[in-house]
């Protein structure tokens, strides 16, 4: 398996994977690099099935093992929300800064305040489907980081081992602990065992 399909053409998440999987000699391929579209609606009521939805829409196009991932942050203190719906959350016209902030809101006066983000990774190659879970378990902060980097809910996603957010961190040193980090280990142990 020299050659994957990313069902994403998010670039940020486009450059964490190819980075992590070009050190096995993998190419990634984005749809967008195909010719290709594919945006299946998300139905699932888990990370595990709306990453299993867009894996075998891509698969079904392009006849090339594909991986889709979901991922999200789930935060005790809100019954596991936003969840699957972190992409999605709250109203519909709200951008990464505008759905971060609701979060907040959401958290004032809340004393739990753990989080972790979930990652689950899909792989369907027309024979077989896995599907790889990381999670990686901070605490969401009490203000916006405006001094940051970083996308999604970084900028309150706070990392104990780093004392920092990951918002706070560069690329390189949040990547090796993501929890799309941990899911792609676990995706690469299964690529390393089944393609020698």
């Amino acid at each position: 398996m020299k050659s994957l399909v990313l069902a994403s053409n998010n670039p940020h998440k486009v450059r964490e994977i190819r980075a992590i999987l070009a050190s096995l000699g993998i190419e990634l391929k984005t749809p967008k690099e195909l010719g290709l579209e594919s945006n299946p609606e998300e139905t699932g009521s888990t990370f595990e099935e709306n990453a299993l939805i867009k894996a075998r829409e891509l698969f079904a196009l392009c006849k090339i093992p594909s991986l889709a991932d979901d991922s999200g942050i789930s935060v005790e203190a809100l019954d596991g929300a936003p969840g699957i719906h972190s992409a999605r959350f709250g109203d519909p016209s709200l951008d990464d800064e505008g759905r971060t902030r609701l979060l907040l809101e959401k958290m004032k006066g809340k004393e739990n305040r753990s989080a972790k983000y979930v990652c689950v990774i899909a792989l369907v190659d027309g024979t077989s489907e896995f599907t790889f879970r990381g999670e990686c378990h901070g605490r969401i902060a009490e203000d916006y980081d405006t001094t940051g980097k970083g996308f999604g809910y970084d900028p309150i996603f706070y990392f104990p081992a780093f004392g920092a957010r990951f918002s706070q961190v560069d690329e390189e040193k949040k990547n090796s602990v993501s929890h799309r980090r941990e899911a792609l280990n676990l995706l690469t142990a299964h690529l390393q065992r089944t393609n020698g």
